[in-house]
């Protein structure tokens, strides 16, 4: 009897605090929506209802038990159901229709991680890829937009956007796009880069020409380059992709970005990195922009960053070539590295000596361990020629050097016995002439 008096009392304090927990939950909603309201539905709303506000707020305080308990469910419901129907609209709607559910998927995809996942698991991404070949520009923004936001934070939405075809729909020409499509472009092309070599196919897609005439264009705004900086330097940690980068041109438009004071910094990090292999060296030896850029670049007193990676650039590119050299010589190296010695970061001090050492007239010290990389043994203080016609010049310059010092050698040997005669002279005469002839022996 004990038992069965005490359940009633239970479910009924527990129904009681779920009462007012719903009650609660359906006033603070309320409330949000009449603040969300715009002001002309507020102004159709009070024409309406002929209640003053006051009177409206103690109608819902009076609202009966059962309308608080069916609106609950209620909300959940809508969820479901809007849910539902963006992926159908997606699937099986209009051109316009998908427009607005790619909008809405944008939204939802927002909020968190699982929704990302469940739109993964209905297909959504598959569609979503089909629609960035389009050419209306607003189903393609959308479509964009949206792949972005379901990209954050999900390796496998990453893997099942390239597996679906994403880097053979991107456009072929840029320019008819708007800034707002370019820049959802290159979010998405940057949170593909993550992706390792094996499920990114760099070198039989579309990727490397796209980004290379986004940055190319006069007409692509500060961030999107900025972005697209950012994807080649994830792509260049990858030793595989040296290849493609070199080959689409990479180099040559790294090496234009890097004259641009808001963009040196990630062009140069890149530079750094394919300077370091043997076609990104060849590349940019080949370039009319190297060295004249780069010892442009340790004149920015402003920029300590680039210094370092100009610094160490010009390092590994004349490290054991001859030819290097004198092109920075006569580029005039030797007056912008003195500065930057003197007054640079600690770092570009020590690189900018050890280049200066390279470059001064003493040349008969063999170049050791440095700063930068050591690619091996250097034999010769001049460097290992890279050519015979190196090498012969090499010899004709030791020679040179060799000559000069001889002649230095014997000028101060000569000066030395010049002022030591003169002293000697002068010291006699004035003994000569401070003794008297008297204290002469004869």
């Amino acid at each position: 009897m004990s038992s069965s008096r005490t359940q009633p009392s239970s479910s009924s304090s527990s129904s009681v605090w779920q009462l007012q927990y719903m009650k609660l939950h359906f006033f603070t909603k309320i409330r949000s929506l009449l603040k969300s309201k715009a002001s002309s539905r507020k102004r159709n709303v009070q024409a309406s209802s002929e209640k003053p506000r006051t009177q409206l707020d103690s109608d819902m305080v009076a609202a009966p038990p059962e309308v608080v308990v069916v609106l609950k469910p209620q909300k959940d419901e809508n969820e479901e159901v809007v849910f539902q129907k963006t992926v159908k609209k997606l699937h099986f709607g209009s051109w316009e229709e998908k427009e607005k559910a790619a909008i809405e998927i944008e939204i939802l995809a927002r909020e968190d991680k699982k929704t990302r996942k469940l739109m993964a698991e209905l297909g959504v991404l598959q569609v979503l890829v089909s629609m960035v070949a389009s050419d209306v520009a607003g189903h393609q923004r959308a479509a964009v937009k949206a792949l972005v936001q379901l990209s954050h934070g999900t390796y496998t939405n990453k893997a099942l956007m390239v597996n679906a075809g994403i880097c053979s729909k991107l456009p072929k020409n840029v320019e008819v796009l708007d800034q707002p499509t370019r820049h959802g472009f290159t979010e998405l092309l940057l949170s593909l880069s993550s992706l390792t070599s094996t499920q990114l196919p760099v070198a039989s897609s579309k990727i490397l020409p796209f980004l290379m005439d986004i940055m190319n264009s006069d007409s692509t705004d500060i961030k999107s380059k900025e972005i697209c900086l950012a994807t080649i330097n994830n792509l260049c940690l990858v030793l595989e992709n040296t290849g493609p980068l070199v080959l689409n041109g990479a180099v040559q438009t790294l090496l234009n970005l890097m004259l641009a004071k808001d963009l040196s910094e990630k062009a140069l990090a890149s530079l750094g990195q394919l300077v370091v292999t043997q076609m990104g060296k060849k590349a940019m030896e080949d370039c009319l922009i190297v060295p004249k850029g780069l010892i442009e670049i340790l004149t920015w007193e402003d920029k300590p960053k680039c210094q370092e990676y100009a610094a160490y650039i010009l390092m590994v590119l004349a490290h054991q070539s001859w030819s290097q050299r004198e092109k920075m010589s006569k580029a005039g190296i030797v007056p912008a590295l003195l500065e930057v010695a003197l007054l640079g970061s600690p770092l570009v001090q020590k690189r900018a000596v050890k280049l200066l050492q390279w470059f001064k007239d003493e040349r008969n010290v063999r170049m050791g361990p440095h700063s930068g990389p050591q690619t091996s043994r250097v034999s010769s203080g001049m460097g290992s020629p890279m050519s015979p016609r190196s090498g012969e010049e090499g010899k004709r310059m030791m020679k040179n050097l060799v000559k000069q010092s001889l002649y230095k050698n014997m000028e101060m040997i000569t000066r030395r016995g010049n002022v030591d005669m003169e002293s000697e002279a002068c010291r006699l005469k004035s003994f000569i002439i401070s003794t008297s002839s008297k204290s002469l022996t004869y």
